[in-house]
């Protein structure tokens, strides 16, 4: 196992027993206040077709822009892992009150029959994980696959999280896809020209 994989694990393991210590309440209320950050950016405003994720129990919910999202005419799109591809698809979300069937990996994801919609279509991902840095970096679960992904998207990719996930410079390994900027409930940070959108 390389270094960067014994650190990796290390610090998915330190952040995950943190977030075991955050109330729903407060989740809850940190959710509400990270998505109102993200209204007032511009990369929000002027994004037309937006990858969302559909949260776990341990990460911040911007479901909660859904209807918000609706209302102005927003595509909303979720990854829907196919088997076939061994990886993640991009299928739009036509019912945001519909609950989502639970895919492969026990993540709600958009039915087998919602309609496809191309990466380069999309404006703006907003992107989960268990660990971000200040620079741009993330640790996922450990699988790769929405960093196979995010690899073929296009779009500002935007790192979504608590506080209690931001943490020291992390390790990179070749697949690592890097982060236009990164929202949490306190701050919105951007890296490099590309999510600064006048």
């Amino acid at each position: 196992m390389s270094d960067a994989k014994d650190i990796k694990a290390h610090v998915r393991a330190q952040v995950r027993a943190e977030l075991r210590h955050l109330p729903p309440q407060d989740r809850r209320v940190m959710s509400a206040r990270a998505c109102a950050l993200l209204k007032q950016q511009p990369v929000w405003q002027r994004a037309r077709a937006i990858l969302f994720y559909a949260p776990l129990d341990d990460e911040l919910d911007t479901s909660l822009l859904w209807p918000e999202a609706t209302a102005e005419n927003k595509l909303i799109a979720l990854p829907r892992f196919d088997t076939a591809k061994g990886g993640y698809v991009v299928r739009q979300v036509l019912e945001v009150n519909r609950p989502l069937p639970r895919g492969k990996f026990g993540i709600p994801e958009p039915p087998a029959e919602a309609p496809d919609l191309a990466l380069n279509q999309l404006d703006l991902a907003l992107v989960p994980g268990v660990a971000f840095d200040l620079s741009g970096r993330r640790i996922g679960r450990g699988y790769g696959y929405y960093d196979r992904l995010l690899a073929s998207v296009p779009a500002i990719k935007c790192g979504v999280a608590f506080d209690q996930q931001i943490t020291a410079e992390l390790p990179v390994e070749p697949h690592d896809v890097r982060l236009d900027c990164i929202l949490t409930p306190t701050r919105w940070r951007t890296f490099g020209q590309r999510a600064v959108v006048k």
